[in-house]
């Protein structure tokens, strides 16, 4: 397998797990919420600006990725890996460590890619 595809497949699958894990949360936004209780209003408002955020990202990123959108990829990886590492932030001041450690690794699968395609 060459490097691009490992890279298209990695990034599909970290835009798969952000788009689908934002639609759960809006869904169910009291998934997020410390030790099960109820979504209150800002739990919902979350869940839904993450949403807002994730799914245009994830579609357009997926998209580009079909249709072997090389010179397009950079820019929305960038993007992406930038808005992961804003998500880890927001896991870490909430201490939420599963979220921010998540977010930091789909951050980097999202800015070494960037890196990678940005030098060929």
């Amino acid at each position: 397998m060459d490097t691009y595809v490992a890279i298209a497949l990695a990034n599909a699958a970290v835009a798969l797990l952000s788009g689908a894990s934002s639609v759960v949360g809006m869904l169910r936004p009291a998934l997020a919420v410390p030790g099960g209780g109820p979504a209150t209003p800002g739990t919902m408002f979350f869940a839904y600006a993450y949403g807002a955020r994730a799914v245009p990202l994830s579609v357009i990123l997926l998209m580009l990725l079909a249709i072997g959108a090389r010179g397009e990829l950079t820019p929305i990886l960038v993007v992406a890996g930038l808005a992961q590492i804003g998500d880890a932030a927001i896991g870490a001041s909430r201490r939420n460590w599963p979220m921010a450690a998540t977010c930091v690794v789909l951050a980097a699968v999202h800015l070494h890619s960037a890196w990678w395609l940005a030098g060929q």
